[in-house]
């Protein structure tokens, strides 16, 4: 683990509160900063360590792809700040103007905002919708999304502003279905390529969207732009431009922070904070992401199709080996000496907030002894006095894959590197940058990955990523007991049934271990005091991108250079 400067290092205590007073001031200061902003301009510059992999949003996966997508596509509706999933109670307009339920509730249909235009000029029609639901549901693109979708039947065009969507079942998220997990496609540019050929296609690299920012240039390994779109028929956005700059690392990137050479940092580390809080250039606001991370185990035998049952693993295949790693790891003192006290120790698989009884859950404790014994009951042991575990000819030892884009992740690592030795583990780490990791993670070609989600309102996201048909169920971990408890709580209307359900639900993944839960952060992030932000939501902080600002009396040199290319 790579040490930390003492200049910079809060003690536990002082950085609670620290990050206390923060949501009081942030909250007084963010109301200050908002007030009056008006249809401003100006650029803001965001540094990030890990350049985005696609635009195209079918396969836009983690903040640096989704920041970008959600400025430049639109969804029909937008969720509110509130995050309710059920029904459509808190959903504001955005593609569609409104909607209609049918009288059994089996369909909606989605009026289309007339004044919609594509970034080139063309409009938008029901069409686009009644493709994009094609796209994000053909096997041969593989979005993510694919795996919440499944209780939408159709989506047909009632009139060529009209889309409607057929559903198989009343559920209380069919609302949240039908738009959340979408960003609607310009099929005029997009359904005369085969569907194979989306993923690759130049497209996603030079998108096309409906959104108050349209998309400027992508300079690869340099710099990403967007630019207001000055017609949009919502509003220009009040930034005139947004730039994202790649930087090498995470201390590149704090260097450009510090230095003036960006106006936002998204991933604060803890001993970073007390030099924000000096900087009089910079202010923290806090922010609470819907995220989670993991050491996630390949249950299956490395390469095992996706959906599809394999082999299984010769190490994570028996779940008693899985619980014995998870009870040999402290996560309370990792989280703490990683995190400090911006981390806590996750439940499951999902946030703590969006859990709805983590009192009823019974996590599996860090207890040594009952590791080892547990191992020893499966036939794992030491015979040759290595202090490596054999059974039946095979090792105890495996590759772990770390995002090197990740300082949180890759110091835990090496922390579980140690700890598992302890029960006679030989973990090896891999440090492979996004580009090279999501392959091998796709492929399901490795032993575990340190994991992370951002979560989907509603928790449907865990049909996506733990349940065995799952689009993103890396691990293959595979328990109908498991899935029919998730789809007893998704598709409840009873709100102490599905509270019921839940907690089945999180309880056998805890039982089970198909990974070690690690931790959730709360994340602070590093904004120049000459932005104007609008409130960060916890699914994305890029949610109201287009409502941040400039402060006009703080206005710089690139601040003043012109849009350019308007239509």
């Amino acid at each position: 683990m790579s040490s930390v400067s003492s200049r910079f290092r809060i003690a536990a205590g002082r950085l609670a509160g620290v990050l206390s007073t923060l949501l009081l001031v942030g909250a007084c200061s963010g109301a200050a900063d908002r007030a009056g902003a008006g249809d401003g301009a100006g650029t803001m510059i965001i540094v990030i360590p890990a350049e985005p992999h696609t635009l195209f949003p079918p396969r836009a996966n983690g903040t640096q792809d989704l920041a970008v997508v959600a400025s430049v596509f639109d969804r029909l509706a937008e969720i509110g700040p509130d995050l309710s999933t059920n029904g459509d109670a808190g959903f504001t307009p955005r593609l569609a103007t409104g909607w209609r339920w049918a009288p059994d509730s089996l369909s909606i249909a989605f009026a289309i905002d007339p004044r919609a235009r594509w970034h080139d000029g063309v409009p938008v029609r029901a069409a686009d919708v009644q493709y994009t639901f094609h796209v994000y549901t053909a096997e041969t693109v593989a979005s993510e999304a694919r795996s919440l979708l499944g209780n939408i039947d159709s989506v047909s065009v009632q009139d060529s502003l009209t889309a409607v969507f057929w559903f198989k079942r009343r559920t209380p998220q069919q609302f949240l279905d039908a738009t959340y997990p979408m960003f609607i496609l310009p099929s005029h540019l997009l359904a005369a390529l085969p569907d194979s050929a989306l993923v690759n296609a130049p497209f996603g690299r030079s998108p096309v969207g409906t959104g108050r920012f349209r998309f400027a240039k992508w300079d690869a390994g340099t710099r990403l732009e967007i630019i207001a779109d000055t017609a949009n028929a919502r509003g220009r956005a009040k930034l005139d431009r947004v730039i994202w700059t790649f930087v090498s690392d995470f201390g590149a990137a704090t260097v450009a922070l510090f230095a003036g050479e960006a106006d936002f940092f998204e991933q604060i580390r803890p001993e970073n904070v007390a030099q924000v809080i000096s900087t009089p250039a910079l202010r923290l606001e806090n922010n609470l992401p819907l995220v989670y991370g993991f050491l996630g185990f390949n249950v299956q035998a490395r390469r095992a199709a996706a959906g599809q049952p394999g082999a299984p693993h010769p190490v994570f295949g028996d779940v008693r080996v899985r619980r014995a790693l998870a009870m040999a790891v402290d996560r309370e003192r990792m989280v703490r000496t990683t995190l400090d006290s911006i981390g806590m120790v996750a439940f499951g698989p999902a946030p703590r907030v969006l859990i709805p009884d983590t009192s009823a859950l019974r996590p599996l404790a860090y207890n040594l002894a009952a590791a080892k014994a547990l191992l020893d009951s499966a036939g794992w042991t030491d015979r040759n006095g290595d202090g490596i575990r054999e059974h039946d000819g095979q090792t105890l030892a495996f590759e772990l894959l770390v995002p090197s884009s990740s300082a949180t992740r890759t110091r835990l690592s090496v922390l579980l590197q140690a700890a598992l030795k302890e029960v006679g583990a030989d973990v090896t780490l891999q440090s492979l940058d996004p580009a090279a990791l999501g392959p091998r993670i796709d492929a399901r070609n490795f032993d575990a990955y340190m994991g992370g989600w951002q979560v989907n309102p509603g928790l449907q996201g865990m049909r996506q990523t733990w349940m065995t048909k799952g689009s993103s169920n890396y691990q293959g971990y595979r328990n109908a007991a498991f899935d029919a408890a998730v789809d007893g709580a998704l598709t409840s209307f009873d709100a102490a049934q599905s509270r019921a359900f839940f907690t089945k639900a999180f309880q056998l993944a805890i039982d089970d271990a198909p990974s070690i839960w690690l931790y959730e952060q709360r994340s602070p992030v590093a904004v120049n005091r000459r932005i104007r932000t609008a409130p960060l939501r916890a699914d994305g902080w890029y949610a109201n991108l287009a409502d941040w600002s400039v402060d006009p009396a703080q206005r710089i040199a690139r601040d003043k250079i012109g849009l350019g290319g308007g239509r």
